[in-house]
């Protein structure tokens, strides 16, 4: 059968929120078949579990962010992507803070720790949300009008354009898809960074954001270019970092997804809309599982050192 995954051993790394600011220690465990992907909030004085689930996303203003009761957790969606990415089933994220470390602004980091710690087959089969009907979310008019669409597929693909105004972006990709069945994750699309342009860090940190943000941990534009020494590590940089971002917010539905997903300026609010008009839309979907790894859709089956 197509066993579900996890860790070997747990793992650790330190760094700060980019939207806090805060220092915060992370720690990657082995979980029991089953559990799914759970955050604990470790610092306080009862632990806190919050697993992931559509429901359990109570703010998506810039991040994906988790909480249960007042307790919260940002920026979840780029550890999200790579656990997807890797295709691990069970895990629990400790953290001593409020928000996920930023690190380098991408997946990269994540996939690091979770391929240092080595992925364990579990004893138990892999279960998928296989799409069976369309679901789509639409939000404004004309130019501003923005989309996300889940489709039936024999597989996991995604296709995502962009459109930004800005000289920097213009000149790169702005539609690219990515299939995980036959594509490279950790190659193709971990190493794309968040981004953002200097006119809007005075806004976003008079309003509690980006305080940890910088040319480290993000691509940042002034009105004309890229301000990063290095520039940029894919020719198509910002699409690819919008399907890692992708990848993670719809993999908080709890699931590995057997979907095609194709999007319009789409982002943490609308992925998170999509994911909840498919959980009312009990018709568009099944849990679906194999019982012999040649019936599952394309590069499912790889070693998850492959990916």
């Amino acid at each position: 059968m197509l066993q579900q995954r996890t860790i070997k051993s747990l793992t650790r790394a330190v760094g700060v929120g980019l939207h806090s600011g805060q220092r915060v220690e992370l720690t990657l465990r082995p979980a029991q078949p089953n559990t799914g992907i759970v955050f604990r909030r470790v610092d306080l004085p009862e632990p806190v579990d919050i697993p992931v689930n559509a429901e359990a996303v109570v703010d998506t203003r810039m991040a994906s962010t988790l909480g249960k009761g007042d307790v919260r957790i940002h920026t979840v969606e780029h550890v999200m992507s790579a656990c997807a990415g890797l295709g691990i089933d069970n895990l629990y994220i400790d953290v001593t803070a409020e928000e996920i470390p930023i690190l380098d602004g991408s997946s990269a980091s994540f996939v690091f720790l979770l391929q240092s710690a080595g992925i364990e087959l579990q004893n138990a089969p892999k279960r998928f949300l296989r799409l069976t009907k369309p679901v789509e979310i639409r939000q404004g008019e004309g130019a501003a009008q923005k989309w996300a669409r889940l489709d039936p597929y024999h597989g996991y693909k995604l296709r995502f354009e962009i459109d930004f105004s800005h000289p920097a972006v213009d000149s790169t990709g702005q539609t690219y898809e990515f299939d995980l069945g036959i594509g490279n994750y950790s190659r193709d699309i971990a190493r794309a960074r968040t981004f953002g342009f200097t006119k809007d860090v005075e806004m976003l940190r008079s309003n509690g954001l980006a305080l940890g943000g910088g040319l480290d941990n993000a691509i940042v534009m002034d009105d004309y270019k890229v301000l990063n020494s290095d520039g940029l590590r894919y020719d198509d940089e910002f699409v690819k970092h919008k399907i890692l971002d992708a990848i993670g917010d719809l993999y908080i539905v709890g699931y590995p997804l057997l979907a095609a997903y194709s999007a319009f300026r789409s982002g943490h609010g609308l992925n998170n809309l999509l994911l909840r008009e498919l959980m009312q839309r009990q018709d568009a979907w099944d849990i679906v599982t194999f019982d012999h790894v040649r019936e599952a859709p394309q590069g499912f089956a790889q070693s998850a050192l492959a990916w």
